[in-house]
């Protein structure tokens, strides 16, 4: 059956990129329920953690778990309807507010939603009809999702690090996006990269310009990418990071020593490494005049 309807998308590319759009949007509405409920589940889990450590009554807590309650509105508790939760159209046709109480639904909902629906056409068409463009899905919806939490909270959770990093290696096995003693080189040198550098710094001014997490999502990155594309993340990611920090300083006027969470810059690089990393490659050494 997979073969016949691997079969059926080459010879139809509208319907591979139809199928990669809707299941993108789908998924991409689930990513919006992990973003928003799992640091808070976590949360849960330290404070339990640390009542039990200090031998004091649980703290009270009201059970949530990413399938419940319900998807509900955060203003009025009405639950959602189902034809009210198609991925980037129910919010559309609501017009962006809940249609019981009529406050306003964010935005960021359908722009997530229509995000992982986007990159995963961009997967569909790097990678074509493969096993490759199975496995970058989890990646590339794993990178949009850690973004988004550590947007959110500066947290960048081992539950979701530790799983795509064991993964990267695996699929390093079998050759699908780099060997393995690159991906294994790529892991190693990710996360002692930056680790390195945490340290160098905070021998140097005290402050810690990074945390742990950042470290981890680089090894996820080497993992998968290989150690020589860990060079073009960190640029990308340290370029893209200096020019939002200093628009956000002059703009708004952000207070230069809040710190900004590096993740979603180390996540965006790693998905322009993924889609377009040969490209820029072959581009750099062109403009530098190396022949490779």
């Amino acid at each position: 059956m997979v073969t016949a309807v691997a079969g059926a998308w080459r010879a139809e590319p509208a319907l591979w990129y139809a199928t990669l759009f809707v299941f993108g949007a789908i998924v991409g509405s689930f990513l919006n329920v992990v973003a928003l409920r799992l640091p808070r589940m976590l949360e849960a889990g330290w404070q339990r953690d640390s009542a039990q450590f200090l031998g004091l009554p649980p703290p009270p807590a009201e059970y949530l778990s990413l399938s419940y309650p319900p998807s509900h509105c955060t203003r009025c508790g009405h639950a959602i309807r189902a034809r009210d939760n198609v991925p980037i159209l129910g919010w559309l046709l609501l017009g962006g507010r809940c249609r019981d109480c009529r406050s306003s639904i964010p935005i960021r909902y359908p722009l997530v939603e229509l995000a992982a629906a986007l990159l995963a056409l961009a997967v569909g068409w790097r990678f074509g009809v493969s096993w490759q463009t199975a496995f970058a899905l989890i990646l590339v919806f794993g990178l949009l999702v850690l973004a988004l939490i550590d947007l959110d909270t500066q947290l960048l959770p081992d539950d979701i690090t530790q799983p795509l990093l064991w993964l990267g290696l695996w699929c390093a096995i079998f050759d699908l996006f780099v060997p393995l003693p690159a991906a294994v080189t790529g892991a190693i040198a990710g996360y002692l990269g930056l680790w390195l550098l945490f340290h160098g710094y905070r021998l140097l001014t005290g402050k810690e310009g990074m945390g742990f997490g950042d470290f981890k999502l680089l090894a996820v990155l080497g993992a998968w990418l290989g150690w020589e594309r860990l060079p073009m993340v960190i640029l990308l990611a340290s370029l893209v990071g200096a020019v939002v920090g200093m628009a956000l300083i002059v703009l708004r006027g952000r207070d230069s020593q809040v710190p900004m969470p590096f993740g979603p810059f180390l996540a965006g690089a790693g998905l322009i490494a993924l889609l377009l990393g040969g490209p820029l490659e072959a581009l750099w050494f062109h403009w530098l005049g190396v022949s490779v």
